[in-house]
């Protein structure tokens, strides 16, 4: 099964693009940002209000080039979903790559997929909040889940 997959082009060198997924996730991601997400090995967690929250650990970290989040816990509390709990164990991979005068980056989820009860809630989250991560890095602010 085809895994969740975006790819977009940011005005942006690697370097910026990295910086913003390594170090200042709260700025286009949650503003609910609790942890550190700079190094292999370190510990985040971010929340969309009391009923929504991911605790992700970071993986793998090649400067300018990759990050991989591994997701330790999670809870998707909205009554539209049986399965509240369907990215624990799932993947996250950034694949930062330069192309001309900019970045392509390409977000990966592995484990989510049309099979996962919210892949439809999930993927229109993950395309919202990549757009925020373009904005944030092409002008400068974001737009984050704000408390």
């Amino acid at each position: 099964m085809d895994n969740y997959s975006n790819t977009i082009d940011i005005k942006a060198k690697p370097d910026k693009v990295y910086d913003a997924l390594a170090h200042k996730v709260p700025l286009w991601w949650s503003e609910m940002f609790k942890g550190a997400s700079g190094k292999a090995g370190e510990v985040f967690t971010v929340r969309f209000g009391d009923h929504i929250h991911k605790t992700i650990q970071v993986k793998e970290i090649e400067s300018n080039s990759k990050i991989i989040w591994y997701i330790e816990d999670s809870l998707i509390a909205i009554p539209e979903l049986k399965n509240q709990t369907e990215w624990i164990g799932t993947t996250v991979i950034w694949d930062i790559e330069e192309k001309e005068n900019m970045t392509l980056l390409t977000l990966t989820h592995m484990g989510l997929h049309p099979l996962i009860e919210c892949y439809d809630i999930c993927s229109n989250g993950w395309i919202q909040f990549i757009n925020s991560l373009k904005l944030f890095l092409e002008t400068g602010k974001g737009i984050p889940y704000k408390e």
